[in-house]
């Protein structure tokens, strides 16, 4: 009987350390299969000449509730400012949005944060949004292009 018990012990520390190792190298195996996701994304995200570069996504525009709270560059959110929030974007940073319905466009300055979502995404301010011609719709589909080789 002592005999099975140190089969079994021996049987469970193998197991155990060969789960350990692949453990191990998950992170090594992770940071390998991203650096070669992040070389096929630079080659598959380089522009073709004369084509639009930038994002596709939604955009809506403030709430009234908003007027006068401050943003998360810490200034106050004004409606009748060319404004955005965007959730990766740097602050202070030039945006073109292209409504693609009617394809009016319009340049403005992110000053703030909104949460991330599954598709891009930007929150525009009021005039911004009478600008692309959807205030009345509440959303639009657009295409959002950072300006100055930003990104």
């Amino acid at each position: 009987m002592a005999l099975l018990n140190r089969r079994g012990m021996l049987a469970l520390t193998i197991a155990s350390q060969s789960l350990l190792l692949q453990i191990q190298t998950l992170p090594l195996q992770a940071a390998e299969l991203l650096s070669h996701e992040k070389k096929d994304n630079i080659e598959r995200n380089r522009p073709v000449p004369g084509e639009i570069t930038g994002k596709e996504g939604i955009a809506t525009y403030y709430a009234r509730k908003y007027t006068g709270k401050r943003t998360a560059s810490g200034s106050r959110y004004c409606p009748k400012k060319l404004t955005a929030a965007h959730p990766s974007l740097p602050l202070g940073s030039k945006v073109k949005v292209v409504n693609l319905a009617n394809k009016k466009e319009v340049h403005v300055t992110v000053n703030d944060r909104c949460r991330r979502r599954s598709v891009p995404f930007i929150d525009l301010s009021r005039a911004a949004a009478k600008k692309l011609g959807f205030v009345s719709n509440g959303t639009a589909k657009v295409l959002i292009q950072p300006l100055d080789g930003e990104s």
